[in-house]
């Protein structure tokens, strides 16, 4: 995966706050219009990749329609939560590292104070936030195998890697499970970053601009990356249920098979590992077994369809997340 502000990521916590949704076959990314300068520099992609991105990003859109809305909507939740203070206060540190690369002096203070009046803003605004969302990006990624056998497989090779604590192995097997669409936050730490700049600023006026110029760098390799995933089988799910309850009427058979297709990404999810042992999954399958039933006979179906729309939601609003520096 990519490191935006080059930073040596170490894991620093885990939240299990699971959140499904949903991808099949490739991976797709976008880079966040509001992504603050640092962020990307460094990143350009070649032409014939970036390219081939967009075509996989098109494919998505006409063979998958419901990942790409869903993506879409993660991508504007995401950018919603960006404070364009705290982008100004770290495009401000990006214009003080080069400044000093330039031994300007006066602009590198110059460029801190500004940095240091928009954290000021932030602290006031924000006593109790801990991190401040400046850039995001979301990607689909999928490159799970279909074939559940070969899904178990895979499950297998992972035990058995980190028994044998062989966890570069057992890295490589965990991405071939992965089928989801995955939100990417860089959060300004606000307990660490405007002490960084203090420091920054005192060893200027020390005429050590070297050491400056370190702890600025340092600054920004240490916005906090937050991660959020959602499952694409359970949007793939949703989608299959919501198509189900528009057939219901029309064509029972095409209802039954959409309610089938649904169990089995609901399986597949489980299978995959997200929120395996959740007990939503077991209420789900009774549910389906039970509108499957309804629908060969005359009864109304309203109160099932909404049931069973009710008990994924849970399991769909759930959000993995895992935040490093």
């Amino acid at each position: 995966m990519r490191q935006p502000f080059h930073s040596s990521a170490r894991p620093i916590a885990m939240f299990m706050i699971v959140s499904l949704a949903l991808v099949a076959g490739c991976k797709s990314r976008e880079n966040p219009a509001n992504v603050p300068q640092a962020t990307r520099e460094g990143e350009a992609q070649p032409k014939s990749q970036a390219n081939f991105d967009q075509q996989r990003q098109n494919a998505e859109k006409q063979t998958r329609p419901e990942v790409e809305k869903e993506r879409q909507t993660a991508q504007d939740q995401a950018n919603q939560t960006l404070d364009q203070d705290a982008i100004a206060a770290i495009n401000q540190t990006q214009n003080a590292i080069e400044a000093i690369s330039q031994n300007k002096k006066n602009d590198a203070l110059a460029a801190i104070e500004a940095a240091t009046g928009k954290i000021n803003i932030l602290l006031a605004r924000n006593a109790k936030a801990a991190l401040i969302p400046v850039a995001s990006e979301v990607e689909v990624i999928d490159a799970a195998p279909l074939d559940e056998k070969a899904v178990q497989s895979l499950n297998h090779g992972v035990s058995e890697a980190v028994k044998s604590k062989d966890y570069p192995t057992a890295r490589l097997l965990l991405y071939s499970l992965e089928s989801e669409i995955r939100t990417r936050t860089y959060d300004l730490p606000l307990a660490t970053y405007p002490v960084a700049l203090q420091e920054a600023a005192r060893l200027l006026d020390q005429g050590k601009n070297d050491d400056a110029s370190k702890v600025l760098g340092t600054a920004l390799n240490t916005l906090v990356v937050v991660d959020k995933v959602t499952p694409v089988p359970v949007v793939l799910a949703r989608a299959a249920i919501a198509a189900a309850e528009e057939q219901r009427q029309k064509d029972k058979n095409a209802a039954q098979t959409l309610l089938a297709t649904a169990k089995e990404q609901l399986h597949r999810c489980q299978e995959l590992g997200y929120a395996a042992n959740t007990t939503e999954y077991s209420a789900l399958n009774t549910s389906i077994a039970q509108l499957d039933t309804e629908l060969k006979g005359n009864g109304d179906t309203t109160s099932l369809f909404a049931k069973l729309k009710d008990e994924l939601s849970p399991l769909f609003n759930r959000q993995s997340a895992q935040e490093r520096r």
